[in-house]
């Protein structure tokens, strides 16, 4: 048997002990998602990474969640100048139709993104350079290193939500006080999330902070009294 045959019927039994160990415990709840639709609160815009579980993070089950990932959980932003993206569409049918109350920008240590922001994507990554230019703001005028890259991936976080803040429908809804805004940085490595508390200016671990993170933001003053701005 090939490795690909193998890899396949494992997917098989996963598939086969979802119907048959995990479904008939939470029937009504899918039921109940049919008749009734969805109605998450929450937006996670997450990076594609294996290791970023949205559920696992946030203790979530079935419905809960409205789940967008893509490569360093990038915003494009909303005058349209990067073309158009699924993720914008995700952000405009979360808070237009679906009415959440709080998206979260999920950021973490060791992303790939960022590190090849840094260092370039592979000449037939097309779609994928030009989708690293969104973390150009966030960039230090650095090599790249560990202290540079957890740095900038926090950077990348706060640039995210400055953006989600040019769209129309976010804006409007967090200052109506209708939504929040919560920018996460994810340290795979120490199980710990680590929220932008907007007062501090900083970012704090979960387990000592006092709020998840809510916004609105407003440009992000680093400790060394640089000022950073979309």
């Amino acid at each position: 048997m090939t490795d690909k045959v193998a890899d396949a019927d494992e997917l098989l039994l996963r598939l086969r002990r979802f119907r048959s160990d995990y479904f008939p415990t939470h029937q009504q709840r899918f039921q109940d998602l049919v008749t009734e639709g969805q109605h998450p609160k929450t937006l996670f815009i997450g990076c594609s990474d294996s290791r970023v579980v949205p559920y696992l993070l946030t203790g979530s089950g079935p419905g809960e969640l409205f789940i967008v990932r893509n490569v360093g959980a990038f915003i494009p932003p909303y005058d349209g100048s990067h073309g158009l993206h699924g993720t914008m569409a995700a952000i405009e049918f979360a808070v237009l139709t679906l009415h959440v109350e709080r998206i979260i920008i999920c950021g973490h240590s060791h992303c790939g993104a960022i590190r090849a922001a840094y260092e370039g994507a592979p000449d037939e990554a097309v779609a994928l350079k030009a989708w690293l230019k969104l973390a150009s703001e966030a960039l230090l005028p650095v090599q790249s290193s560990p202290e540079a890259m957890r740095k900038t991936e926090k950077r990348a976080v706060v640039l995210q939500l400055e953006r989600l803040m040019e769209y129309p429908m976010v804006r409007r809804d967090v200052e109506a006080g209708k939504l929040t805004l919560h920018g996460w940085h994810y340290v795979i490595e120490d199980g710990e999330v680590h929220v932008f508390d907007v007062k501090q200016g900083d970012f704090v671990p979960a387990s000592l902070a006092s709020n998840s993170g809510t916004g609105p933001y407003q440009p992000y003053v680093e400790h060394d009294g640089q000022i950073f701005s979309d």
